[in-house]
């Protein structure tokens, strides 16, 4: 089920803000169920979600009528105390999965993280991290050789209209592996992508479970350090395989959101 704006903003206790206003934030809704094609309002508590998809008049997005349902509307204002918008479609289930997928992402050593921003989004992950471990590019590394974090949040808020979704995933500056691991604690089900090191395969690692949360975490080329592997499953965040051929981060990362979306979520 969807949240609103002045709901949590998820499970996880992060020290630091979202650096893009996503997640629940980024989520309009209606103020009444809506009439297709007529005119209906969108409450002024929700104009920072409006700033976060930057909306203009004119413009198409998904919003969310108070039963849930999910509307593609255009935007006919935006003014001051007056927002408003045309629904013209209702979608049949949710633009947005019942399982939270929190990404831990290491960062790649060639950029390729646009991508995987872009396909997380679009296969419906709640919230992306990237994180810097053992074996990948520091943050400083990264930003030296090519500088792009600072159009992440676009990329994202972009593949997410692109897609139709309700909300723009949550992002986060870059962590580290410690710092991640602390992360994931509070998700219901944690998984380390660990080709070399892992007992179980994933779907081994979700067994009978059915939660609401998965956290996963995504090593750089060359796989997580032997440390990393031990600390993580000090701490309960299972090692698993996504099978006997070695890939490429990226995609790895998206592979794995796919199958517990299928596994858990709404790709079922």
């Amino acid at each position: 089920m969807l949240a609103s704006a002045s709901d949590p903003i998820g499970s996880w206790e992060l020290n630091q803000p979202c650096v893009n206003n996503g997640g629940f934030a980024s989520i309009i809704k209606l103020s009444q169920t809506p009439q297709l094609e007529q005119e209906a309002s969108i409450p002024e508590a929700f104009r920072p979600s409006l700033e976060a998809w930057q909306a203009r008049t004119g413009e198409i997005l998904t919003v969310v009528g108070p039963e849930q349902s999910c509307y593609r509307a255009r935007l006919t204002s935006v003014a001051d105390n007056d927002i408003r918008c045309v629904p013209f479609f209702q979608f049949q289930h949710s633009v947005e999965s019942p399982l939270q997928i929190h990404v831990c992402q290491a960062l790649p050593q060639k950029e390729r993280f646009g991508l995987i921003l872009e396909k997380l989004t679009e296969i419906g992950v709640f919230r992306i991290v990237p994180m810097e471990t053992s074996h990948s590019v520091t943050f400083a590394e990264h930003e030296q050789r090519q500088k792009k974090s600072h159009r992440w949040p676009a990329l994202l808020r972009r593949a997410s209209r692109q897609c139709r979704r309700a909300l723009i995933p949550e992002l986060y500056s870059p962590v580290s592996f410690a710092d991640a691991v602390q992360l994931c604690q509070e998700a219901e089900l944690k998984l380390l992508l660990c080709e070399k090191q892992a007992p179980w395969s994933l779907y081994e690692g979700i067994g009978s479970l059915k939660p609401s949360s998965v956290a996963l975490m995504v090593g750089p080329e060359g796989g997580f350090g032997r440390e990393e592997v031990q600390l993580a499953q000090q701490v309960g965040i299972l090692p698993v395989s996504l099978g006997p051929r070695m890939l490429r981060t990226e995609t790895a990362a998206i592979v794995a959101a796919t199958l517990l979306q299928g596994r858990l979520g709404d790709m079922n």
